[in-house]
């Protein structure tokens, strides 16, 4: 059995754009922090903007930070694309996310979580929004 490029695209017919995953690297940071070999102040700071979000509008976790091990997670998701600001958008609701998903716009939710106590952070996953599938899903209707 051989495998190419298209096996590993999502979907049949798709234009490549798949779920990022990022869970192998947060293991292998925490572990690294564990073993001693990196210090609490590299992991342990996010931007003040970052931890707002999660204070404010963030979506609470059942997942204890791993740095602290003192409060939940927040989840943060920042909406990245065409026509957003080069900052993205922070998105507060799941009709909002909707929304971004109806558009014809290739976009990118990326998904990071946050303790508001510590200030660590990291990029869980990165999801894409909108586009072909918009597309497809607006024509069926």
């Amino acid at each position: 059995m051989s495998f190419s490029v298209e096996t590993f695209r999502s979907g049949s017919g798709s234009n490549g754009r798949a779920v990022v995953d990022h869970r192998l690297e947060r293991r292998a940071l925490i572990n690294e922090y564990r073993k001693g070999r990196l210090r609490r102040e590299q992991l342990c700071d996010a931007h003040p903007e970052l931890i707002r979000a999660a204070r404010n509008v963030g979506t609470a976790s059942s997942v204890l930070c791993p740095i602290c091990a003192e409060v939940n997670l927040s989840l943060v998701t920042y909406v990245f694309g065409p026509r957003l600001p080069s900052h993205g958008r922070c998105v507060t609701t799941k009709k909002d996310l909707a929304q971004f998903n109806l558009r014809d716009d290739d976009l990118d939710a990326y998904v990071v979580e946050a303790c508001v106590n510590c200030r660590w952070h990291h990029l869980l996953r990165v999801l894409p929004l909108g586009g072909r599938r918009a597309r497809a899903s607006k024509q069926q209707q």
